[in-house]
């Protein structure tokens, strides 16, 4: 029996399922492209030796692994953001952009972009690549301090303060990114708009080396908000009675979100739906506890990334369409869907 009396799927099938969907989309993401891969020389090149197509280990190890490495995380923390938030604000709706952070990092990047020849210009020289990941990340970082600051009373942190600082946020970062839009050149408006999409077609070990400490440290420490987030779903006075220090639950909860959605977002650009889609879908079929919603949103939100990236390089190729897109043609339907499932209930 793969479900419970309640009609939920058990987690012990619903994992194996899961790892079975990864492992289907790592296939898919490492053999599929403009350059398919044949299995027997992915095989090879993994196992150390010498493929049957010379160009099939360069392709693999210097453009195929990272883009799933990254792609994988990406998805996972971005999932696991919105799980933390959702239990958080005890809202199926909440997700990693509400408090600003993606917001933040978007605005900062495309500072960089439209800036690059004015004050900025000496410090994006001397950043090189890196510029535009640090701005991002450092913007991103910066607008969770921001809005944790705002919310923060007496050393209390008021989660109705912190949406509402988050929506504010929101809504100057976006004036802000539109008088910057409004000043960019044709070849400036151009890479901010692939850059606002999403993508992983750039990924590179360099990436995955600035990005996945952070978003690897985020996903480590979500474990330790397991129980607090299942008490929030009580209430927030039940978390005090029940030995937890509130605050510094939330504290924690801000800042695992701000450094991991940060870091994704340096490298991979604006993703949406993610946060909010996968924690949603996990909890409708497992039930609401962050024992089980936690590590199944960050393996189904990497596998989903996973798999959207892969038929966004096929489907159109050898050209590719931004993840963001093929993400927002999942996510919209669903949000939709979601809506009036809560207007009718």
């Amino acid at each position: 029996m793969i479900r419970d009396a309640a009609g939920r799927f058990r987690f012990g099938p619903a994992l194996v399922l899961m790892l079975a969907a990864a492992g289907c989309a790592a296939l898919a993401s490492v053999t599929s492209g403009a350059y398919p891969l044949a299995v027997a020389d992915m095989l090879n090149v993994l196992a150390g030796r010498e493929a049957a197509d010379p160009v099939a280990s360069m392709v693999m190890m210097e453009v195929r692994l990272p883009r799933f490495l990254l792609g994988f995380l990406v998805g996972a923390v971005l999932a696991v953001a919105g799980a933390i938030l959702q239990g958080l604000f005890r809202n199926p709706l909440a997700d990693p952009g509400l408090i600003g952070v993606s917001a933040g990092a978007s605005l900062a990047a495309i500072a960089v972009i439209v800036l690059g020849s004015t004050w900025l210009g000496d410090w994006i020289a001397f950043a090189g690549e890196w510029a535009l990941p640090v701005a991002a990340f450092t913007g991103g970082s910066g607008t969770v301090l921001l809005a944790w600051r705002i919310a923060n009373r007496a050393g209390q942190t008021s989660v109705a303060t912190l949406l509402l600082a988050g929506i504010a946020i929101n809504a100057v970062a976006g004036a802000a990114t539109g008088l910057l839009t409004f000043y960019a050149t044709d070849e400036e408006l151009r890479s901010l708009t692939f850059w606002t999409m999403g993508s992983l077609g750039h990924a590179t070990w360099d990436d995955l080396l600035v990005g996945a400490p952070f978003m690897v440290l985020a996903l480590v420490a979500a474990p330790w908000l397991v129980r607090p987030l299942d008490a929030f779903l009580l209430g927030e006075s039940v978390v005090g009675h029940l030995g937890y220090r509130t605050d510094t639950v939330k504290k924690v909860a801000i800042v695992v979100v701000g450094l991991g959605v940060g870091a994704a977002v340096a490298v991979s650009g604006l993703i949406g739906f993610v946060g909010l889609v996968v924690p949603h879908l996990v909890r409708q079929l497992l039930g609401a506890s962050h024992r089980v919603v936690l590590p199944l949103s960050a393996l189904l939100g990497g596998t989903l990334l996973v798999a959207a990236d892969s038929i966004a390089r096929v489907v159109v190729a050898p050209a590719e369409l931004p993840i963001g897109l093929m993400m927002a043609l999942i996510g919209g339907p669903f949000f939709l869907a979601l809506l009036l499932r809560i207007k009718v209930t």
